[in-house]
């Protein structure tokens, strides 16, 4: 029996995906769930699994194609059995003196890890140049920096005529016997010719997923008032309570004690405060949330996405760091799933863990207001008492949609996140 594949719903406001690779060629056998052709959306990059178990018979939709909801992408034939051959050859007029031909390498079961097809534009190698140490000859990004360390080829013997190779010895000894007293005019010196900018540029496709961040970014510095204003938050008290507990922290719970469970927290104690940075504008009209969906801004290889920890009020700081950890998981394997990423209402960006000193992010849109966080220095700070001390220092950035959330209550939802992270107890006890 012959079963169709389709383009299967994506999520709510997605109407159309672009054909990524396909893992499968015609003929292969899968199994049912295994993963056939994988679909770039706007939001997140999905796989389209096997509805059953057969024969791969059927290619419709190559990739690089714009395809929408329900098109058909090919099919499958149920049941195992060998499959037909796709092509054949003509045959030989004279097999008898035909060459063997070579015998094939087999062709790796998984498509390159995206770190190692992403080293492989880079640097200009094909696939079939890469021998794969990964699950199913699956190729890594360490078989893509061997190869690449590999020397090049010896080049072939020239094909020119002997007259004019000895033409050019010739050449070569005029050149290397001139006296060095007597140098040539400056116009028979010759500078080697250089490749063209264009021969040494690479030119890739961007990602719908690219494509929408930069859509989305854009729109957001053209139609909110977007302004930053900044704080600094000394860090030791959060520093000393997690170096305390975070051994039987994550004993108890199963998830590693980090730092984003304590902004979170913090976060939601200054937004329970001030209420226009949780909310957003929807032509002329104001809409307060009563409820904080918190998105964790998380860069992968495709681009950066910001998965939603919803009712995080709810939560606890191990219920937090465990559902930011299982988002980590999801973005590292690909599988963040576009109900992962809808209906924030506040974003937190944590450009420290790249180094980051000071940024202005930008505002995930619709919402009024992001954090961003950034790495944390030992700085010298005036104490309360006039002594000067070195103390853990992190700067934070808040920017927020001047439209609806005015000066006075940007700075005040940043002192309280300052004064929240200052002293913990004061959102462990709700003040």
């Amino acid at each position: 029996m012959t079963i169709e594949i389709k383009v299967p719903t994506l999520g709510e406001s997605v109407t159309e995906a672009t054909v990524g690779q396909w893992f499968k060629k015609l003929g292969d056998t899968v199994n049912v769930d295994e993963p056939l052709v994988e679909l770039e959306t706007d939001k997140v990059t999905v796989e389209v699994p096997a509805p059953a178990s057969g024969i791969l018979t059927e290619i419709m939709v190559e990739k690089g194609k714009t395809v929408a909801i329900g098109t058909l992408l090919g099919a499958l034939r149920e049941g195992g059995g060998k499959a037909a051959p796709v092509a054949k050859a003509a045959p030989s007029a004279t097999p008898a003196s035909a060459a063997p031909a070579a015998k094939a390498s087999p062709a790796s079961e998984m498509p390159p890890a995206p770190a190692a097809r992403k080293m492989m534009a880079e640097k200009g190698i094909a696939a079939d140049a890469v021998e794969g140490s990964g699950k199913r000859g699956q190729i890594l990004k360490e078989d893509v920096a061997a190869a690449a360390s590999r020397p090049a080829p010896a080049p072939a013997a020239s094909s020119q005529p002997r007259s004019a190779q000895q033409g050019q010895a010739l050449a070569t000894q005029s050149v290397t016997h001139v006296a060095v007293p007597n140098p040539l005019p400056s116009q028979a010196l010759r500078v080697p010719t250089s490749p063209s900018d264009a021969d040494r540029e690479q030119r890739l496709p961007m990602s719908r997923l690219r494509q929408t961040i930069a859509r989305r970014l854009k729109d957001a510095q053209n139609t909110a008032a977007m302004l930053t204003t900044f704080n600094d938050v000394d860090m030791s008290a959060v520093m000393a309570m997690r170096n305390q507990y975070k051994d039987l922290f994550e004993k108890r719970h199963g998830v590693k004690l980090g730092f984003m469970g304590f902004f979170v927290k913090a976060c939601l104690q200054a937004l329970k405060e001030i209420p226009a940075v949780n909310a957003e504008i929807d032509g002329a009209d104001m809409i307060y949330k009563n409820y904080y969906h918190i998105g964790v801004a998380v860069g992968t290889e495709k681009g950066l996405v910001v998965p939603v920890v919803r009712d995080a009020d709810r939560m606890t700081i191990a219920g937090i760091e465990g559902k930011i950890a299982e988002f980590g998981r999801k973005a590292r394997d690909g599988k963040l799933g576009i109900e992962d990423m809808q209906g924030g209402t506040f974003t937190i960006s944590n450009g420290g863990v790249y180094g980051s000193m000071l940024s202005t992010p930008i505002l995930n849109a619709p919402q009024a207001g992001i954090l961003g966080m950034h790495r944390i220095e030992q700085r010298p700070v005036v104490l309360k008492d006039g002594t000067i001390a070195a103390r853990p220092m992190m700067y934070l950035a808040l920017s927020y949609d001047h439209r609806i959330v005015d000066g006075k209550e940007a700075v005040t939802f940043l002192v309280r996140v300052k004064e929240n992270l200052e002293d913990p107890q004061r959102f462990i006890l709700e003040l």
